[in-house]
C-alpha cells in the first residue's frame, strides 16, 4: 500500500469529524440558545439590553508548584557519576575517570539496573512535564470560552466571581506568574477596572503626575495646619456614569475576591488583600449607572425626575462571618455595606436596582443546592477556616440591609425592598434560588381553591437550621449596620428568610404554618444565582445577565433583570477536537509530501526502465549482426 493512500484515507476519515467538531467548538453559542443575553420584549425601545454582564465563575488558575524546577536534571542518578568523571577528566586522570565510570556502572547492577533506573526517571520527568501541558491547555481552554463568548454575545461588562487563582497560600513569586497568565493568556487584550472608578475619584485626579500629586498633597496639608485631621480618605463610592457612554467597559474585567485569592475570615491578612488589589482591583467598590435623559433640559424647564439607576456592588464577603483573623479588614467590609445602604435611593423608588456581585453564596437549607451549610474553624478559635455559605444571620443582614427586605408590612415600602439580584460563585456546581420571607400580618394572597388545597395537606413544621455561625453585626432594614452582638433567640420572632429553587412554583407553604399557602409573587423576595464554574471539570459554564428599564411597569417604571447560562462542555472535548485537527493537518501534509515523492519515484523508475530497455536492444543487435554476415557468406559460396 502506498504511503500517500494511507495518509489520504486518514484525512478522509477525520475530515468530517474535524469539520463538525471544530465548527461546534468555535460556534457553540450559535447552537445553544441559552448562550445569549436575554432580550427585551418586542415592544421595548431597544433591541438589546443596555446592560449585558458576562459572568464567569471560579477559573482557579493552577500553578507551577508541581512542575519540574527550572534546570532540574532529567536523570538525577547520572549527576554524581557525571560530576566525578568530569572532575577526573579535567585533572587529566583519564584512567581514574574510566575506573569511576566502571565502578558506578557495576554498583548500579549493570545494564539491567541502570536501564530500569533511567527509564523510571525519564517517565517521571515526562509525567511532570505532562502537568505543564495540562496547565497550558487549561489556560487556552478558559481563554477560548472568554474569547468566543465576547465575540458572539458582545457583552457590555465582564465579571469574574472570585477564585481567580487556585490557592491563597502561594508565595508572591508564584502569585505573579499566575496573575501574568491570567491577564496575558486567559483574558488577553483585556484590562482591570481603573482605580479612579473603584475609589470614586475623578479620572483627572487619577492621571496626575507624581510632582502634581505631591503639590496637591502639600497644599491640602497646609490647609489643615492647626486643625485635627478630618475624615479619612474615601476608599469607595461616588462614581456615576451614563450607561453605555464609556465603551471601554467591554474590555475591562471586574474581579471579585474569592477564598482561593485572599482566604477565609480566619486567614485573611493585609498582605493578601494588598497583592490582590494591586493585580486585580479593589475588593470592595461600587458604581452607579444611570440611563441618559430622554430630553435636553434647559434652565427654564421644571426640574426633571432622577433618571433610573442601576447600581453595581462588588463586595468582599470572605470576612463577614466570625471569628476573623484581622478585625480591621472585616470592619472595612461592614463600613462598605454601610456606605451602600446609606447612599441608596429609598426602597419605595423602584427606578433603582442593585446588582450584588460577591463570592460566597447566601445561607440555604440543606438539600436545596449541591453544597450544604458548612463551617470549620482553626484550632484555638482564631477564625473561620472554611465555609460553604454565609451564616443564616449574615445572609439575613444583607437581605435586609442592602435590599431592604422585611417580614413586617409596616417597614418602609411595605417591606418589599429594592429591586435587585445577587450573583456569586464558590459552589462549583451552581445553584439558582429565590430568597423570600412572608409577612404574617398580611393575609394569604393565594386563590381560594389553592388555599383550601394547602389546608387539607399536613406538612412538617418549619425549623431553622442549627448550623448557623454568628457574625459581629446585626441585621438592619435600610439602616446603618452597627456592631452589637447578635440578638438572642427570644428577640428574633420575625419570620426567617427561606430559599426555593428557581424557577419556583407560584405557591408554597408558609414558614410559620405548615397548612398555610403563600403566593411567592406577593412576598418580599430577591433572586440569587450561584454560577456554575467555568473550569473544565464543570463544562466551562458562563452566565448572561441582561438589565433594561421598562417604563410601563409600576408608577415610574422598573428595571427588568433576566439571566441565562450555558456551557461549552468538559475540557476533554476541547483537547479531543484540537488533537483531531492536528492529526488531520499532519495527514493532509503527509499525503501531499508522499504523493510528490511517489510521483518522482515512479518517474525515475520509468526513466531507468526506458534506459535499460534501450541498452538491451543495442546489445542484442550487436550479437545477431555477425550471424547475418556469416549467412551471407555461406550463400555466396553456395
Amino acid at each position: 500500500m502506498q504511503l500517500s493512500r494511507f495518509f489520504f484515507a486518514i484525512a478522509v476519515l477525520l475530515a468530517p469529524v474535524a469539520l463538525l467538531g471544530t465548527s461546534w467548538l468555535y460556534l457553540y453559542p450559535f447552537f445553544d440558545d441559552a448562550c445569549a443575553f436575554p432580550t427585551p420584549p418586542p415592544d421595548s425601545p431597544g433591541i438589546t439590553a443596555p446592560f449585558r454582564l458576562l459572568a464567569l465563575g471560579d477559573p482557579q488558575l493552577e500553578g507551577d508548584t508541581s512542575l519540574p524546577k527550572p534546570g532540574a536534571p532529567i536523570f538525577p542518578s547520572l549527576v554524581p557519576v557525571y560530576d566525578e568523571t568530569l572532575a577526573a577528566v579535567q585533572a587529566e586522570n583519564y584512567s581514574g575517570a574510566w575506573d569511576i565510570f566502571r565502578d558506578r556502572f557495576r554498583e548500579g547492577e549493570g545494564v539491567k539496573g541502570w536501564g530500569k533506573r533511567l527509564s523510571l526517571e525519564g517517565v517521571k520527568y515526562v509525567w511532570k512535564k505532562r502537568k505543564w501541558i495540562d496547565l497550558w491547555g487549561n489556560d487556552w481552554y478558559l481563554a477560548h470560552i472568554v474569547r468566543t463568548l465576547r465575540w458572539w454575545t458582545e457583552p457590555s461588562h465582564v465579571a469574574v466571581l472570585g477564585d481567580l487563582l487556585g490557592s491563597q497560600w502561594i508565595q508572591d513569586e508564584e502569585f505573579e506568574r499566575r496573575q501574568t497568565r491570567y491577564w496575558r493568556r486567559v483574558f488577553g487584550g483585556m484590562v482591570g477596572v481603573p482605580e479612579y472608578i473603584m475609589t470614586g475619584k475623578e479620572e483627572a485626579d487619577a492621571t496626575l503626575t507624581n510632582a502634581e500629586a505631591a503639590m496637591v498633597e502639600g497644599e491640602a496639608q497646609e490647609a489643615e495646619d492647626g486643625e485635627e485631621k478630618g475624615e479619612e480618605e474615601r476608599k469607595w463610592g461616588g462614581t456615576r456614569e451614563v450607561l453605555g457612554a464609556d465603551t471601554r467597559w467591554k474590555d475591562r474585567v471586574i474581579n471579585i475576591a474569592g477564598n482561593h485569592d485572599i482566604g477565609y475570615a480566619g486567614d485573611i491578612d493585609a498582605k493578601r488583600i494588598e497583592r490582590f488589589e494591586r493585580a486585580f482591583g479593589k475588593v470592595n467598590w461600587d458604581i452607579v449607572f444611570t440611563l441618559p435623559n430622554a430630553t435636553n433640559a434647559t434652565t427654564d424647564d421644571p426640574p426633571q425626575p432622577q433618571p433610573p439607576e442601576l447600581r453595581l456592588v462588588i463586595l468582599n464577603s470572605m470576612n463577614l462571618d466570625t471569628p476573623c483573623w484581622a478585625p480591621h479588614l472585616q470592619q472595612e467590609s461592614y463600613d462598605f455595606m454601610n456606605h451602600v445602604v446609606a447612599t441608596s435611593r429609598p426602597v419605595t423608588d423602584k427606578t433603582h436596582a442593585t446588582i450584588l456581585l460577591t463570592h460566597i453564596p447566601f445561607h440555604k437549607e440543606s438539600g436545596i443546592c449541591v453544597d450544604s451549610p458548612l463551617f470549620t474553624f482553626f484550632e484555638g478559635g482564631s477564625g473561620v477556616r472554611e465555609q460553604n455559605m454565609l451564616s443564616d444571620y449574615t445572609s439575613q443582614m444583607m437581605l435586609e440591609g442592602i435590599f431592604g427586605l422585611s417580614g413586617s408590612k409596616d417597614a418602609e415600602g411595605n417591606g418589599f425592598g429594592r429591586h435587585g439580584i445577587v450573583i456569586n460563585g464558590h459552589d462549583h456546581a451552581g445553584c439558582d434560588v429565590l430568597h423570600w420571607t412572608e409577612q404574617p400580618s398580611v393575609g394569604s394572597t393565594c386563590p381560594e381553591d389553592i388555599r383550601l388545597e394547602f389546608e387539607n395537606v399536613e406538612l412538617p413544621e418549619y425549623s431553622a437550621n442549627a448550623s448557623d455561625a454568628s457574625t459581629p453585626n446585626p441585621s438592619t432594614n435600610g439602616a446603618e449596620v452597627t456592631d452589637p452582638p447578635p440578638p438572642s433567640d427570644s428577640e428574633t420572632e420575625d419570620p426567617k428568610f427561606q430559599a426555593i429553587r428557581w424557577p419556583h412554583p407560584p405557591y408554597t407553604t408558609s414558614n410559620t404554618s405548615a397548612r398555610s399557602c403563600v403566593s411567592l409573587n406577593h412576598v418580599p423576595r430577591v433572586r440569587e444565582i450561584t454560577l456554575r464554574s467555568m473550569m473544565g471539570d464543570y463544562a466551562g459554564y458562563a452566565g448572561f445577565l441582561s438589565a433594561w428599564f421598562d417604563p410601563s411597569l409600576g408608577e415610574k417604571g422598573e428595571w427588568k433583570l433576566e439571566f441565562s447560562t450555558c456551557g461549552i462542555g468538559t475540557q476533554h472535548w476541547w483537547w479531543a477536537y484540537h488533537i483531531v485537527d492536528l492529526i488531520l493537518v499532519v495527514a493532509v501534509l503527509g499525503w501531499g509530501v508522499a504523493s510528490v515523492v511517489e510521483k518522482r519515484m515512479v518517474s525515475n523508475r520509468n526513466v531507468d526502465s526506458r534506459l535499460q530497455n534501450g541498452s538491451v536492444r543495442t546489445h542484442h543487435e550487436e550479437k545477431i549482426k555477425p550471424e547475418k554476415d556469416v549467412g551471407v557468406k555461406k550463400e555466396i559460396r553456395t
